[in-house]
C-alpha cells in the first residue's frame, strides 16, 4: 500500500504561504493506518526499543500504537507545563526565538533503548530537541521515526542518530 496517496496537502494553513501535510486522512482509511503502524514497527525494530517517545501531539497518534505493536513502552514529549509531576525540559532555538519541551523525570532510565517518533520531520528542530532531551537522563538514543520527511527542509542534516520515514515529499 502506498501511504503518500493517503496523505492530504492543504495549502496556506496554518498561514499563507505554508502546505501543509495532513495525516487525517491516513488515519481515517483503516487499512492504510494499518499498513502504516506496520510499516513504522518494522523500520524502527532493528533499534531494539525499551521505550518510544511521541513529539506532541501528532507523535502519539504514531508512537503508541507502535509501541503496542512492538511491546514496548510509550511516554510523551509535551510543551512546557502540559505534563503532571516533576518535569525535565529543555529549551531549544527557533528561527525567531525559542521554545520549550518537557518529558516527565521518571519517563525513562538511564541506558533505556529510546526511539523517538513523529508524524512529519521538517527543520529537525524539535526532534533534534528531543533526542538532546532524552540525552539529559542518560539514556541510549538509538533512532528517530516519522511517516512523513519533507526533504526540500534538511531536517535529517539536524538529527545525529538514524533516521525512518515512510515517505519522502520534495516540495
Amino acid at each position: 500500500m502506498d501511504i503518500k496517496n493517503h496523505i492530504r496537502t492543504i495549502p496556506d494553513f496554518p498561514k499563507p504561504g505554508i502546505l501543509f501535510y495532513d495525516i487525517s486522512t491516513l488515519l481515517h482509511h483503516k487499512e492504510a493506518w494499518k499498513a502504516a503502524v506496520d510499516q513504522m514497527a518494522e523500520r524502527i525494530s532493528k533499534f531494539e526499543p525499551d521505550m518510544l517517545f511521541g513529539i506532541e501531539s501528532r507523535g502519539f497518534l504514531v508512537a503508541a500504537p507502535v509501541a503496542y505493536k512492538l511491546g514496548c513502552g510509550f511516554a510523551m514529549i509535551r510543551k512546557k507545563e502540559k505534563l503532571p509531576g516533576e518535569t525535565i525540559a529543555y529549551t531549544y532555538s527557533l528561527e525567531y526565538g525559542t521554545d520549550t519541551i518537557e518529558i516527565q523525570a521518571d519517563a525513562a532510565a538511564p541506558g533505556q533503548k529510546i526511539v523517538v517518533v513523529d508524524d512529519l520531520l521538517a527543520t529537525g528542530g524539535t526532534m533534534a530537541a528531543g533526542i538532546n532531551l532524552l540525552r539529559r537522563l542518560d539514556t541510549d538514543v538509538r533512532g528517530a521515526a516519522c511517516i512523513i520527511e519533507l526533504d526540500f527542509l534538511k531536517g535529517r542534516a539536524h538529527i545525529d542518530v538514524p533516521f525512518e520515514a515512510l515517505v519522502s515529499f520534495s516540495s
